[in-house]
């Protein structure tokens, strides 16, 4: 078989194939072709040294905000892939069914990168959110718009992986959690995944998750206090407990109020780590404190959590969360992406959601990415 690129002399974490060792891997018509030791090139194959470097699958990135120019909290996806590592965007809620077809037009076609969407049960999606105005989607219930949000999914399917619901005190208001409901009868006539926000109470964290299926995902699942999943004796909540067994699934999605350290050393000290790691990007903390996902990914690394569950947070799990096997693995066969990493060695500062400043040893680099089999990085490798 003739490659088109091979990444030549990393060391391949695979964590869909428990695979750790240096090697090779080779590309050829947009998918991963063969991982292995000395794979040969042919006259035509590309071939990159990255000797002392980490090459994962294709990070993906479960919670953004992307519909740059159609709502006031997008970013450019292009951009932010590049300097993070990312080849799968997934956009959360920025575009209901009134305005999906501009975000599918405007930006998921024309991107080079991939981006996925859970499509928001509310009419124009997250339509309000910036420093200057601050709305509630979810509160005013004549947005919520499911028959719409059920057609909109059944005619995107390529693209759209899911439902999306924002509920708390500041996202739903006086309206609770009957936006949740909505999304989830929703989603059950779609046959599609729910990702519900939850922020302060009410409604409680307990009552979110009571009511989330298997599959469906919790974001800001180790919020600060309140609504936190850590009981004041640094326990895990029996609530909480219960519906990992269900099988709900709990992501992080940093953002710019989402994450504490305070919950993720109890959490982890029980063993309770997130099945997915995701930045929450938008406007307003794309600039600190969440910045990006391998910002995101060092944060949880130097908690405590280990280097392989962190990348199988960001590649397999976040597949299978999003019912796409294909992405997230580096079998033969998969789609051909592939994200180039370093782990400098130090001191480094971080800051959650709520201030506090971690001093970190460790600090994950995105050095370059693979899409569709092909290198995408304006940078030299290790520049």
């Amino acid at each position: 078989m003739a490659f088109d690129l091979i990444l030549r002399n990393g060391r391949v974490v695979d964590p869909s194939q428990q695979l750790d060792a240096v090697c090779d891997v080779a590309f050829s018509g947009g998918k991963v072709a063969r991982v292995g030791p000395r794979l040969e090139a042919g006259q035509g194959t590309a071939v990159r040294d990255v000797s002392g470097f980490i090459v994962t699958p294709g990070l993906i990135d479960l919670h953004t905000h992307v519909y740059w120019g159609g709502t006031s909290l997008g970013i450019d996806a292009e951009h932010f892939c590049r300097i993070s590592g990312v080849t799968t965007s997934v956009d959360t809620g920025s575009a209901g069914p009134g305005n999906f077809a501009g975000f599918r037009k405007h930006v998921i076609e024309p991107s080079q990168v991939r981006i996925l969407a859970y499509l928001h049960v509310s009419h124009a999606g997250i339509y309000a959110f910036s420093r200057r105005a601050m709305v509630g989607e979810s509160e005013e219930l004549r947005l919520m718009d499911p028959i719409s949000a059920v057609e909109v999914a059944n005619a995107n399917r390529d693209v759209i992986v899911g439902i999306k619901v924002r509920v708390g005190r500041l996202a739903s208001g006086t309206s609770g959690i009957v936006p949740l409901d909505i999304a989830l009868q929703a989603a059950e006539e779609a046959g599609l995944p729910v990702m519900a926000h939850i922020d302060f109470p009410p409604p409680s964290y307990e009552e979110v998750i009571d009511r989330l299926r298997p599959g469906d995902v919790l974001t800001h699942a180790f919020r600060p206090f309140p609504n936190s999943p850590a009981t004041v004796q640094g326990t895990v909540k029996q609530a909480v407990l219960d519906a990992r067994k269900r099988g709900v699934l709990f992501d992080i999605g940093h953002g710019m109020a989402s994450f504490a350290f305070k919950t993720a050393r109890a959490m982890l000290a029980n063993g309770f780590l997130p099945d997915t790691i995701s930045s929450d990007v938008h406007a307003l903390c794309i600039d600190g404190p969440a910045f990006d996902q391998v910002t995101t990914m060092s944060k949880l690394l130097c908690v405590g959590m280990p280097l392989n569950e962190v990348i199988a947070a960001s590649t397999v799990n976040a597949a299978m969360a999003l019912r796409r096997p294909e992405l997230g693995s580096l079998k033969p066969g998969s789609a051909g992406d592939a994200s180039v990493l370093s782990i400098k060695e130090g001191r480094f500062d971080y800051t959650d959601a709520v201030g506090e400043v971690m001093t970190g040893d460790r600090k994950i680099h995105a050095e370059g990415v693979v899409v569709g089999g092909r290198w995408w990085h304006p940078q030299p490798v290790g520049a």
